[in-house]
């Protein structure tokens, strides 16, 4: 990069940290440092909430999704407005209520000790791997543009962001949501002018997104009822109903959100701002990853992303084999190029025929890159180029637009970018963290090791804690870089959990004779079925999606059951 970009990142984060730290208060306390003694206005909790998800993740997986896949994975969200229309009206209220410090703390007074702590512990875990992958996605871009290993880039984001949130807490992790959200749009929007105004002159906007279209990136909507397909409109408007009303009504790291607002009322409009706006912002990010793909119809790409691999070849006995298909790729670009102004130039007027040639190209281009993957994986023996997202391999998803930002933008740009995606990672990163020192310390050590001990004390185990988890993600962190479309990753991590959490608030909320006994089980027993949907070769092509309507249901069977087994108990809730 120039030095204006890296001037551009330095004084952008060296900004958004010291102004964070300046705007902490009351964090010398328990409640100060964990909840912001529920002092924050509405906005910033909302800001936050959607900062939190609008993550550099997003930002590369998101991007890398709509470049390979095109619009569809927008449908992954359709069940996010309803989950936060009836989060609002449920727990928000009734964790506010209850005065607790995590959403765990309820099933103890509800059910007993190792319910509670069963429930801590499976956050504990899905978040720590959740946040390991956050932190993999601007270590995939640190990594292109500095030519460091991963594994010193992970490094490098993990622990100065632990650091930060060890110091800051909850307060300045959301004041810097608030600053990271707004740089982020002004990226993502500086970045679609970019692409548009590299469109060459002779095409027009509408003539390129006819192409896209053709290329099947423009298909949004699926109404197929396939349980092995992941993004249709109904595994989103279903599976995902059941992801977000987990994720934001069972896992800390968002509860704790808003619960540092300063009313019921204001933690509600916390919420319902992702309602309103998550879904525009997530199809604003897919659609630039689409324009990427548009971008690279008319401007060489690399024939693969990844150039790591292509160094390793280079090396290798196979060098020729690659060099003859790169020659083969920069022909086949060629006619891909030739073929897609034929076809955008003529508009809706085009012919079958200008369709055709396009698709025959295109086509081809799938085909070299799919050669090129065997190439790879016959090299360095990365099991992951047996897959692709798309028709790109699935290693290479992440690396579109790190590739894009650093070999197009314009100097300035390029820093804006770099920015934006490690200022989002740093304040998604700070969060996750802070929510798992919170569960730790109150969930495990303060109720089964330390019970008696003093607020000071426990600030400083929180402290300790979040330094703890910083670590533990940056190790997940260097196994998640190579697993393929990060924003798959995360979202399958949390399915795998978040059903079988979700059901055993169902159990507690909606099912009053359900004792301990049975919400344990349950917890078990979800857990339990949802791997074997996951793992077993009958069942694994069932997608992630389903796995949390899935968990839900196992779990209020055998909760049910196990409880009318042992008795069962009427047991009077009160918030």
């Amino acid at each position: 990069m120039h030095a204006i970009d890296w001037f551009v990142v330095a004084a952008y984060l060296v900004w958004i940290i010291w102004d964070g730290l300046r705007k902490t208060h009351s964090t010398g306390d328990l409640d100060g440092y964990l909840l912001a003694k529920r002092s924050l206005p509405w906005w910033a909790v909302g800001l936050s909430v959607m900062a939190t998800q609008l993550s550099a993740i997003t930002l590369v997986g998101a991007t890398g999704q709509g470049y390979a896949d095109g619009m569809r994975f927008v449908q992954f969200y359709f069940g996010l407005p309803i989950a936060m229309i009836i989060l609002s009206m449920t727990l928000v209220p009734f964790f506010y209520r209850a005065r607790v410090y995590t959403a765990y703390e309820y099933l103890e007074k509800r059910f007993d000790s190792k319910t509670r702590t069963l429930a801590s512990l499976l956050f504990l875990l899905s978040r720590g791997l959740s946040c390991g992958v956050i932190i993999a996605a601007p270590a995939v871009i640190l990594s292109i543009v500095l030519d460091w290993n991963i594994t010193l880039t992970i490094l490098a984001i993990g622990l100065p962001t632990a650091l930060y949130t060890i110091i800051g807490g909850v307060q300045a992790v959301t004041w810097t949501d608030v600053k990271q959200m707004v740089v982020i749009v002004t990226g993502v929007v500086a970045a679609v002018i970019a692409l548009l105004v590299g469109l060459p002159d002779d095409v027009s906007v509408g003539g390129a997104l006819q192409v896209a279209g053709a290329a099947g990136r423009l298909h949004t909507v699926d109404f197929t009822f396939d349980l092995s397909q992941t993004y249709t409109f109904w595994s989103g408007l279903l599976g995902g109903l059941f992801l977000m009303l987990s994720y934001f009504g069972c896992d800390q790291s968002q509860v704790q959100r808003y619960l540092t607002a300063k009313s019921i009322d204001e933690g509600r409009r916390s919420l319902l701002m992702s309602a309103y706006f998550k879904i525009p912002l997530q199809a604003l990010v897919l659609l630039t990853g689409v324009l990427v793909f548009v971008f690279y119809l008319f401007n060489q790409p690399p024939m693969l992303f990844n150039d790591k691999h292509a160094k390793a070849i280079a090396e290798s006995p196979r060098a020729a084999d690659y060099q003859q298909l790169e020659a083969e790729f920069a022909a086949a670009f060629v006619q891909r190029r030739a073929a897609s102004v034929t076809f955008a130039s003529a508009g809706e007027d085009s012919d079958g025929a200008a369709r055709a040639a396009f698709h025959a190209a295109d086509g081809a281009i799938t085909d070299i890159r799919a050669r090129a993957a065997a190439l790879v994986l016959d090299v360095t023996d990365d099991q992951m180029y047996k897959g692709k997202t798309g028709d790109t391999p699935a290693p290479d998803v992440n690396y579109v637009f790190p590739t894009f930002i650093t070999t197009t933008l314009p100097i300035g740009v390029v820093g804006l970018m770099i920015a934006a995606i490690f200022a989002a990672a740093m304040s998604s990163i700070a969060a996750e963290l802070n929510s798992l020192a919170t569960s730790t310390v109150i969930d495990i050590y303060r109720r089964h090791l330390k019970p008696s001990e003093t607020d000071t004390h426990y600030l400083m185990v929180s402290r300790y804690a979040t330094g703890f988890w910083g670590l533990y993600a940056c190790v997940v962190a260097t196994f998640a870089a190579g697993l393929g479309s990060l924003i798959e990753v995360v979202n399958r991590f949390g399915s795998f959990f978040y059903g079988s959490l979700l059901g055993v608030f169902v159990l507690a909320l909606a099912f009053r004779r359900v004792n301990g006994h049975g919400a344990f089980a349950g917890l078990i027993v979800g857990m339990g079925v949802v791997a074997v949907f996951a793992f077993h070769p009958a069942t694994k092509d069932v997608s992630f999606l389903w796995h949390n309507p899935i968990g839900v249901v196992a779990v209020l069977v055998a909760g049910l059951a196990v409880s009318a087994l042992t008795g069962g108990r009427r047991v009077e809730t009160s918030a």
